[in-house]
């Protein structure tokens, strides 16, 4: 970092009435001891403090709101104060509230996996996989269960977790839908995004509208297996010829 930017930070904390300890947290602007003789100290070790500040941020959240303060009582000013950082900190990172909640929730969530984006069923199974453990995680969970729970009554931040978290799972269950109809594993002769609402359906349902309902380790398997043999009867067959129920 040059020295201009270094004043130019510096410059943006004073205008906002950061907290003192926030240069000592923020990466861009940090006072350090000076050697008596003019040399610099030991450069200090470990992770960058951009890192430090950005986990000291959301554990605090974390913190709050185990600690019982509801989402509509949290401010950035109590946030930095029990994170011990000012709030440019917290600025520079998060224009508001609802995308500092929004990261908050991706942090204590089940990660979102890795698909190869090359494959189709394979990868459709791996995303309904993640949907059936984050529906683990919420019912063991006190704290995400009582985060949504609010978080339902604050339409600014459940739009910004539909539109930043939500959607683009949605892009990729649909991406991999696609993948498997141009791999010839699905027919080609259906809306794919049809197909996409009947795979998700099933896990959407158990995981958030039957909070009771049962969700063994083979569901995804189950539901994809369920799909792909139809719901039809089979054929019977009477007399040596097949005959098919009625549709």
């Amino acid at each position: 970092m040059t020295h201009v930017q270094a004043a130019q930070d510096h410059a943006q904390d004073q205008a906002q009435d950061a907290h003192p300890q926030d240069r000592a947290e923020d990466p861009h602007v940090q006072d350090r001891p000076e050697d008596p003789q003019g040399q610099d100290p030991e450069p200090r070790r470990g992770r960058p403090r951009s890192a430090a500040a950005e986990r000291a941020i959301l554990d605090a959240v974390v913190e709050l709101l185990e600690a019982g303060e509801p989402l509509a009582g949290l401010s950035i000013e109590r946030i930095a104060r029990t994170a011990g950082v000012g709030k440019a900190t917290i600025y520079r990172r998060w224009s508001g509230k609802e995308e500092l909640f929004v990261d908050v929730l991706r942090d204590i969530e089940p990660a979102d996996p890795t698909v190869s984006g090359t494959e189709g069923l394979a990868d459709l199974r791996l995303l309904l996989e993640c949907m059936r453990t984050r529906g683990l995680a919420q019912r063991s969970s006190v704290l995400l269960h009582n985060v949504f729970a609010q978080m339902k009554s604050h339409p600014k931040l459940w739009t910004e977790y539909q539109c930043t978290v939500i959607a683009p799972r949605r892009v990729a269950m649909l991406a991999a839908v696609q993948r498997a109809v141009d791999a010839g594993e699905l027919r080609d002769d259906l809306d794919a995004e049809l197909m996409d609402d009947l795979f998700l359906g099933p896990m959407l349902v158990r995981t958030v509208h039957r909070p009771d309902a049962p969700l063994p380790e083979d569901l995804a398997d189950r539901i994809i297996g369920i799909l792909l043999q139809g719901l039809a009867p089979k054929p019977q067959v009477t007399a040596g010829k097949p005959t098919t129920a009625p549709v």
